[in-house]
Protein backbone atom coordinates (compact mmCIF):
# COMPACT_ATOMS: atom_id res chain seq x y z
CA UNK A 1 0.00 0.00 0.00
CA UNK A 2 0.81 3.25 -0.48
CA UNK A 3 -0.42 6.62 1.18
CA UNK A 4 3.09 8.49 1.07
CA UNK A 5 2.61 9.76 -2.36
CA UNK A 6 -0.01 11.92 -1.39
CA UNK A 7 0.79 15.32 0.19
CA UNK A 8 -0.89 16.01 3.80
CA UNK A 9 -0.65 18.98 5.37
CA UNK A 10 -0.95 18.52 9.35
CA UNK A 11 -3.59 19.89 11.04
CA UNK A 12 -4.27 17.78 13.78
CA UNK A 13 -2.24 17.71 17.13
CA UNK A 14 -0.74 14.05 16.01
CA UNK A 15 -2.19 10.75 16.94
CA UNK A 16 -5.94 11.68 18.35
CA UNK A 17 -6.03 10.34 22.37
CA UNK A 18 -6.46 6.77 23.16
CA UNK A 19 -8.04 5.46 26.01
CA UNK A 20 -10.04 2.47 28.18
CA UNK A 21 -13.76 3.24 28.90
CA UNK A 22 -13.18 1.26 32.66
CA UNK A 23 -16.67 2.25 34.04
CA UNK A 24 -18.78 1.13 30.80
CA UNK A 25 -16.74 -1.73 30.24
CA UNK A 26 -17.47 -3.40 33.22
CA UNK A 27 -21.29 -2.09 32.27
CA UNK A 28 -20.79 -4.18 29.15
CA UNK A 29 -18.59 -7.39 30.12
CA UNK A 30 -16.55 -6.11 26.99
CA UNK A 31 -13.04 -4.17 27.09
CA UNK A 32 -14.00 -0.76 25.15
CA UNK A 33 -11.66 1.82 24.52
CA UNK A 34 -12.44 5.38 22.74
CA UNK A 35 -10.48 6.74 19.76
CA UNK A 36 -11.07 10.32 20.23
CA UNK A 37 -11.26 12.03 17.01
CA UNK A 38 -13.49 14.81 18.85
CA UNK A 39 -10.53 16.56 20.30
CA UNK A 40 -7.80 15.65 17.70
CA UNK A 41 -6.91 19.10 17.08
CA UNK A 42 -7.31 22.93 18.34
CA UNK A 43 -9.30 24.02 15.16
CA UNK A 44 -12.66 24.65 16.69
CA UNK A 45 -13.06 21.35 18.70
CA UNK A 46 -11.45 19.42 16.03
CA UNK A 47 -13.08 16.19 14.70
CA UNK A 48 -12.92 13.62 11.90
CA UNK A 49 -13.82 16.17 9.08
CA UNK A 50 -9.97 17.65 9.98
CA UNK A 51 -8.14 14.47 9.62
CA UNK A 52 -10.05 14.13 5.93
CA UNK A 53 -9.02 17.76 5.03
CA UNK A 54 -5.31 17.53 6.05
CA UNK A 55 -5.11 15.37 2.12
CA UNK A 56 -7.75 17.60 0.67
CA UNK A 57 -6.12 21.25 1.84
CA UNK A 58 -2.62 20.64 -0.71
CA UNK A 59 -4.53 20.26 -3.46
CA UNK A 60 -6.58 23.61 -3.01
CA UNK A 61 -3.62 25.04 -2.27
CA UNK A 62 -1.86 23.88 -5.11
CA UNK A 63 -4.40 25.41 -7.36
CA UNK A 64 -4.22 28.43 -5.45
CA UNK A 65 -7.91 28.55 -4.39
CA UNK A 66 -9.12 31.03 -1.83
CA UNK A 67 -12.79 29.65 -1.08
CA UNK A 68 -13.26 26.80 0.53
CA UNK A 69 -16.82 25.53 -0.55
CA UNK A 70 -18.86 22.78 1.20
CA UNK A 71 -22.26 21.99 2.35
CA UNK A 72 -24.10 20.29 5.59
CA UNK A 73 -27.03 20.32 6.99
CA UNK A 74 -28.09 23.48 9.78
CA UNK A 75 -26.09 21.87 12.12
CA UNK A 76 -23.46 20.06 10.06
CA UNK A 77 -20.05 19.64 11.86
CA UNK A 78 -18.14 18.90 8.68
CA UNK A 79 -19.07 22.58 7.22
CA UNK A 80 -17.54 23.94 10.93
CA UNK A 81 -14.38 22.23 10.48
CA UNK A 82 -14.27 23.84 6.92
CA UNK A 83 -14.64 27.26 8.45
CA UNK A 84 -12.13 26.38 11.24
CA UNK A 85 -9.71 25.37 8.50
CA UNK A 86 -9.88 28.02 6.14
CA UNK A 87 -9.30 30.69 8.71
CA UNK A 88 -6.26 28.79 10.22
CA UNK A 89 -4.90 29.00 6.47
CA UNK A 90 -6.01 32.69 5.81
CA UNK A 91 -8.73 31.55 3.40
CA UNK A 92 -12.21 32.11 3.03
CA UNK A 93 -14.81 29.87 3.49
CA UNK A 94 -18.90 29.87 1.75
CA UNK A 95 -20.75 27.61 3.59
CA UNK A 96 -24.44 25.97 1.92
CA UNK A 97 -26.52 24.95 5.32
CA UNK A 98 -29.36 23.16 4.11
CA UNK A 99 -32.28 21.80 5.95
CA UNK A 100 -31.59 18.18 6.81
CA UNK A 101 -33.25 17.69 10.08
CA UNK A 102 -36.84 17.89 11.19
CA UNK A 103 -36.19 19.37 14.27
CA UNK A 104 -37.55 23.15 14.75
CA UNK A 105 -36.63 24.47 18.07
CA UNK A 106 -36.12 28.32 17.88
CA UNK A 107 -32.35 28.48 17.76
CA UNK A 108 -31.44 25.34 15.79
CA UNK A 109 -29.91 27.85 13.36
CA UNK A 110 -28.61 30.09 15.74
CA UNK A 111 -26.42 28.06 18.43
CA UNK A 112 -23.82 25.43 17.92
CA UNK A 113 -22.14 24.45 14.98
CA UNK A 114 -23.66 27.17 12.57
CA UNK A 115 -22.41 29.94 15.36
CA UNK A 116 -19.27 28.46 15.24
CA UNK A 117 -19.16 28.78 11.74
CA UNK A 118 -20.26 32.49 11.82
CA UNK A 119 -17.57 33.40 14.42
CA UNK A 120 -14.72 32.07 12.57
CA UNK A 121 -15.63 34.10 9.25
CA UNK A 122 -17.59 32.02 6.96
CA UNK A 123 -20.20 32.91 4.70
CA UNK A 124 -23.25 31.11 5.87
CA UNK A 125 -25.98 30.33 3.41
CA UNK A 126 -29.44 28.94 4.59
CA UNK A 127 -31.18 26.61 2.20
CA UNK A 128 -34.43 24.63 2.88
CA UNK A 129 -33.52 21.50 0.86
CA UNK A 130 -33.81 18.72 2.44
CA UNK A 131 -31.60 15.64 3.08
CA UNK A 132 -29.45 13.77 1.13
CA UNK A 133 -25.98 12.58 0.61
CA UNK A 134 -25.76 13.05 -3.21
CA UNK A 135 -24.13 15.77 -4.76
CA UNK A 136 -26.00 19.06 -4.36
CA UNK A 137 -27.61 21.64 -6.66
CA UNK A 138 -27.41 24.16 -4.12
CA UNK A 139 -23.72 23.47 -3.82
CA UNK A 140 -23.11 23.62 -7.07
CA UNK A 141 -24.88 27.22 -7.32
CA UNK A 142 -22.05 28.21 -4.53
CA UNK A 143 -19.29 27.23 -6.69
CA UNK A 144 -20.58 29.48 -9.25
CA UNK A 145 -21.31 32.57 -6.68
CA UNK A 146 -17.81 32.32 -5.69
CA UNK A 147 -16.65 32.12 -9.24
CA UNK A 148 -19.08 35.05 -9.89
CA UNK A 149 -17.33 37.38 -7.50
CA UNK A 150 -13.63 36.84 -8.94
CA UNK A 151 -13.02 34.13 -6.23
CA UNK A 152 -11.22 30.55 -7.01
CA UNK A 153 -13.37 28.02 -5.31
CA UNK A 154 -12.14 24.49 -3.73
CA UNK A 155 -15.13 22.25 -4.04
CA UNK A 156 -15.74 20.00 -0.71
CA UNK A 157 -18.71 17.67 -1.29
CA UNK A 158 -20.80 16.88 2.01
CA UNK A 159 -18.41 15.49 4.72
CA UNK A 160 -15.59 16.08 2.51
CA UNK A 161 -16.59 12.53 1.39
CA UNK A 162 -17.43 12.20 -2.19
CA UNK A 163 -14.00 13.34 -3.50
CA UNK A 164 -10.96 11.38 -4.88
CA UNK A 165 -9.07 12.15 -1.54
CA UNK A 166 -11.50 11.97 0.64
CA UNK A 167 -10.65 8.24 2.44
CA UNK A 168 -6.85 9.01 2.45
CA UNK A 169 -7.14 10.42 5.82
CA UNK A 170 -8.86 7.36 7.79
CA UNK A 171 -6.17 4.90 5.99
CA UNK A 172 -3.86 6.79 7.81
CA UNK A 173 -6.11 6.31 10.79
CA UNK A 174 -5.88 2.62 11.00
CA UNK A 175 -2.23 3.25 10.46
CA UNK A 176 -2.53 5.15 13.56
CA UNK A 177 -4.14 2.61 15.14
CA UNK A 178 -2.27 -0.06 14.54
CA UNK A 179 1.16 1.82 15.89
CA UNK A 180 -1.39 2.34 19.51
CA UNK A 181 -2.07 -1.13 19.31
CA UNK A 182 1.91 -2.04 19.29
CA UNK A 183 2.78 0.52 21.62
CA UNK A 184 -0.05 -0.54 24.57
CA UNK A 185 0.30 -4.19 23.52
CA UNK A 186 -3.21 -4.67 22.66
CA UNK A 187 -5.48 -5.44 19.61
CA UNK A 188 -8.89 -4.85 18.85
CA UNK A 189 -11.17 -7.00 17.20
CA UNK A 190 -14.06 -4.52 16.78
CA UNK A 191 -14.24 -1.20 15.84
CA UNK A 192 -16.92 1.08 16.03
CA UNK A 193 -17.74 3.95 13.92
CA UNK A 194 -20.85 6.17 13.10
CA UNK A 195 -21.59 6.86 9.03
CA UNK A 196 -23.94 9.11 6.73
CA UNK A 197 -21.63 10.05 4.11
CA UNK A 198 -19.13 7.54 3.86
CA UNK A 199 -15.51 8.01 3.39
CA UNK A 200 -14.93 7.71 7.28
CA UNK A 201 -15.88 4.17 7.00
CA UNK A 202 -14.35 3.67 3.68
CA UNK A 203 -11.03 5.20 4.58
CA UNK A 204 -10.66 2.22 7.77
CA UNK A 205 -12.12 -0.52 5.62
CA UNK A 206 -8.93 -0.16 2.99
CA UNK A 207 -6.47 1.22 6.34
CA UNK A 208 -7.47 -2.62 8.06
CA UNK A 209 -7.61 -4.41 5.29
CA UNK A 210 -3.98 -3.47 4.33
CA UNK A 211 -3.11 -5.35 7.88
CA UNK A 212 -2.26 -8.84 8.49
CA UNK A 213 -4.63 -9.29 11.30
CA UNK A 214 -8.42 -9.56 10.92
CA UNK A 215 -10.77 -7.20 13.13
CA UNK A 216 -14.18 -6.34 12.15
CA UNK A 217 -14.88 -2.67 11.25
CA UNK A 218 -18.53 -1.82 12.59
CA UNK A 219 -20.21 0.91 10.80
CA UNK A 220 -23.26 2.38 12.52
CA UNK A 221 -25.82 3.85 10.19
CA UNK A 222 -26.75 7.05 11.30
CA UNK A 223 -28.25 8.87 8.13
CA UNK A 224 -31.61 6.22 8.18
CA UNK A 225 -30.76 5.85 4.40
CA UNK A 226 -28.50 2.78 4.88
CA UNK A 227 -28.86 1.96 1.70
CA UNK A 228 -27.64 5.05 0.27
CA UNK A 229 -24.86 4.84 2.93
CA UNK A 230 -23.90 1.43 1.71
CA UNK A 231 -23.41 2.05 -1.96
CA UNK A 232 -21.52 5.04 -0.63
CA UNK A 233 -18.98 3.40 1.45
CA UNK A 234 -18.40 0.74 -0.96
CA UNK A 235 -17.90 3.22 -3.57
CA UNK A 236 -15.55 5.41 -2.25
CA UNK A 237 -13.31 2.47 -0.20
CA UNK A 238 -13.34 0.88 -3.88
CA UNK A 239 -11.65 3.97 -5.36
CA UNK A 240 -9.38 4.57 -2.05
CA UNK A 241 -7.83 0.90 -2.47
CA UNK A 242 -7.09 1.63 -6.28
CA UNK A 243 -5.50 5.05 -5.32
CA UNK A 244 -3.62 3.56 -2.54
CA UNK A 245 -2.72 0.74 -3.84
CA UNK A 246 -4.11 -1.59 -1.72
CA UNK A 247 -3.26 -4.65 -4.12
CA UNK A 248 -7.28 -6.53 -3.63
CA UNK A 249 -10.10 -5.70 -4.56
CA UNK A 250 -12.61 -4.73 -1.64
CA UNK A 251 -16.15 -6.23 -2.24
CA UNK A 252 -19.72 -5.77 -0.76
CA UNK A 253 -18.63 -8.43 2.24
CA UNK A 254 -16.02 -6.08 3.43
CA UNK A 255 -18.39 -3.06 4.50
CA UNK A 256 -20.35 -4.20 7.45
CA UNK A 257 -23.31 -1.43 8.49
CA UNK A 258 -25.34 -2.00 11.23
CA UNK A 259 -28.60 -0.53 10.35
CA UNK A 260 -30.75 -0.82 13.40
CA UNK A 261 -29.73 2.03 14.95
CA UNK A 262 -30.08 5.55 12.35
CA UNK A 263 -33.81 5.96 13.28
CA UNK A 264 -36.57 7.92 13.69
CA UNK A 265 -34.52 9.83 10.50
CA UNK A 266 -31.60 11.84 9.87
CA UNK A 267 -30.85 14.49 12.66
CA UNK A 268 -33.55 12.50 15.38
CA UNK A 269 -32.53 10.25 18.06
CA UNK A 270 -35.05 7.36 19.43
CA UNK A 271 -35.63 7.24 23.11
CA UNK A 272 -32.71 4.12 23.22
CA UNK A 273 -30.00 6.65 21.45
CA UNK A 274 -30.60 9.67 24.29
CA UNK A 275 -30.50 6.96 27.40
CA UNK A 276 -26.88 5.78 25.62
CA UNK A 277 -26.08 9.58 25.71
CA UNK A 278 -27.44 9.94 29.01
CA UNK A 279 -25.24 6.39 30.20
CA UNK A 280 -22.09 7.25 28.50
CA UNK A 281 -22.06 10.63 29.64
CA UNK A 282 -23.15 9.59 33.51
CA UNK A 283 -20.23 6.51 33.82
CA UNK A 284 -17.51 7.82 31.57
CA UNK A 285 -17.51 12.04 31.53
CA UNK A 286 -17.53 11.41 27.80
CA UNK A 287 -20.15 13.53 25.76
CA UNK A 288 -21.82 11.97 22.55
CA UNK A 289 -24.51 13.64 20.05
CA UNK A 290 -27.93 13.11 19.43
CA UNK A 291 -27.19 13.20 15.10
CA UNK A 292 -24.06 10.88 15.09
CA UNK A 293 -22.34 9.28 18.11
CA UNK A 294 -24.97 8.66 19.98
CA UNK A 295 -26.23 6.59 17.68
CA UNK A 296 -22.79 4.53 17.34
CA UNK A 297 -22.90 4.71 21.23
CA UNK A 298 -26.33 3.01 21.28
CA UNK A 299 -25.10 0.37 18.74
CA UNK A 300 -22.58 -0.20 21.00
CA UNK A 301 -24.30 -1.04 24.26
CA UNK A 302 -27.22 -2.65 22.60
CA UNK A 303 -25.04 -5.04 20.62
CA UNK A 304 -22.67 -5.58 23.69
CA UNK A 305 -25.91 -6.58 25.98
CA UNK A 306 -27.38 -8.89 23.14
CA UNK A 307 -23.99 -10.55 22.31
CA UNK A 308 -23.75 -9.69 18.80
CA UNK A 309 -20.23 -8.45 20.18
CA UNK A 310 -19.39 -11.59 22.26
CA UNK A 311 -17.51 -11.09 25.85
CA UNK A 312 -14.71 -10.76 26.03
CA UNK A 313 -14.45 -8.86 23.23
CA UNK A 314 -11.84 -5.68 23.12
CA UNK A 315 -13.48 -2.91 21.12
CA UNK A 316 -12.52 0.42 19.69
CA UNK A 317 -15.37 3.17 19.79
CA UNK A 318 -14.38 5.68 17.39
CA UNK A 319 -15.22 9.00 18.32
CA UNK A 320 -15.76 11.18 15.30
CA UNK A 321 -16.76 14.41 17.07
CA UNK A 322 -20.52 16.39 17.09
CA UNK A 323 -21.22 17.60 20.81
CA UNK A 324 -21.04 21.13 19.66
CA UNK A 325 -24.40 20.45 17.82
CA UNK A 326 -25.95 19.46 21.21
CA UNK A 327 -27.26 22.98 21.78
CA UNK A 328 -28.82 22.54 19.31
CA UNK A 329 -31.17 20.07 20.74
CA UNK A 330 -30.99 21.30 24.25
CA UNK A 331 -35.28 20.77 24.52
CA UNK A 332 -34.51 17.07 24.70
CA UNK A 333 -32.63 16.98 27.88
CA UNK A 334 -34.76 19.56 29.65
Amino acid sequence: MNLEKFPRYPLTFGPSPLHPLKRLSAYLGVEVWAKREDCNSGLAYGGNKVRKLEYLIPEALAQGCDTLVSIGGVQSNHTRQVAAVAAHLGLKAHLVQEHWVNWYDSVYDKVGNILLSRILGATVELNPAGFSIGIRQSWQEALEAVRARGGKPYAIPAGASDHPLGGLGFVRFAQEVAQQERELGIFFDHVMVCSVTGSTQAGMVVGFAAQERPRRVVGVDASAKPQETFDQILKIARFTAEAVELGREIGPQDVILETAYGGPEYGLPSPATLEAIRLCARLEGMITDVVYEGKSMHALIDMAQSGAIPKGSKVLYVHLGGAPALNGYAGLFA
